[in-house]
């Protein structure tokens, strides 16, 4: 038997949790035929049928899902010693590897960056930005330590600790007779054009949305699809419609010409939550969490936790 080459194993368990040859090699940044190479290789250095293939879609084996579980921890013991080697080269004694959207609140990551633990004075804190979804996937996968993540769905992999709830807020245009009222509601967009985030944003916001209006019979005289808070600003300035965006970039495009107000709707509200690993317990991640636990709970309205603290 020949012992496995980390970008094997990463390439197992990503194909693990996509079951999907074409998504996985997508979040591997890679042809999908390089990943079955790496797939093929892998079980043919181990002696084991990890995956039973049909077409796209894929079935994982119980060798398979045994081999994927042990090969989480070893990748990721394997990349903490790259990055606390390199640390510590620039004089940090340990790294906490954390997530954030760029649509999180910047109030919230500058109130995690300004936690100190003092068991670990030399802690580095690294920041890494993606989208909400593919976060709580790389925290599932081991490739972070924690992230705030906004209104992503409860996964067995993850635990969570909510620290903020927010409405959704619509962007439009000050000359638009909705910008008369304190708040807005479905029923009065019905006649505007929408602008929403993609799917690819944040797939789970985009379909409570969809949900939300179908249930009320609700339907936009036309939709425009955008990836930023600035693209949504150049069309809401255009007059092309109103855009329905969390409220950090609600208020980074609201301007001399675009008002913002809060959507009351209950089945709309987002939920900001800091996600570890279920079965994560380093202690270095549990004092962490302790402590921004308590710095939030003293700045913010407490929230309902559930991160597992090691003693």
């Amino acid at each position: 038997m020949v012992l496995p080459e980390t970008r094997s194993m990463q390439a197992a368990i990503v194909l693990a949790e996509e079951l999907n040859f074409s998504r996985a090699a997508e979040r591997m940044h890679v042809e999908q035929s390089t990943l079955s190479r790496l797939i093929a290789k892998l079980e043919s250095d181990i002696g084991l049928q990890l995956f039973v293939r049909n077409h796209q879609n894929v079935e994982i084996t119980e060798a398979g899902r045994r081999f994927v579980e042990e090969a989480r921890h070893s990748v990721l013991h394997a990349e903490r010693a790259v990055l606390n080697a390199t640390a510590a080269s620039h004089g940090a004694e340990e790294i906490l590897n954390v997530g954030k959207s760029a649509f999180t609140d910047p109030f919230l990551v500058t109130t995690l960056q300004a936690v100190r633990l003092p068991l670990y004075p030399g802690l580095k804190v690294k920041l890494w930005s993606n989208y909400s979804h593919e976060l709580a996937h790389k925290v599932a996968a081991g490739e972070l330590d924690m992230a705030l993540v906004t209104s992503v769905p409860d996964a067995p992999t993850l635990s969570s600790l909510a620290v903020a709830e927010t409405p959704l807020y619509i962007a439009l245009s000050k000359e638009d007779p909705l910008a008369d009222r304190e708040e807005l509601r479905l029923e009065d967009l019905r006649s505007c054009e929408w602008i929403l985030l993609s799917s690819n944003v944040n797939p789970y916001v985009f379909e409570m949305i969809q949900r939300a209006a179908s249930k009320k019979g609700i339907t936009p005289t036309d939709c425009h699809y955008v990836m930023t808070a600035e693209e949504a600003s150049a069309l809401v300035l255009a007059r092309k419609g109103i855009a329905f965006l969390p409220r950090d970039a609600a208020w980074r495009i609201a301007s001399e010409g675009i008002a913002m107000r809060p959507l009351a709707e209950e089945q709309l509200r987002l939920i900001t939550r800091l996600v570890a690993r279920s079965d994560n317990k380093e202690r270095l991640v549990s004092e962490y969490v302790r402590a921004a636990g308590r710095k939030l709970s003293s700045i913010v309205p407490p929230q309902q936790g559930c991160l597992p603290l090691a003693g």
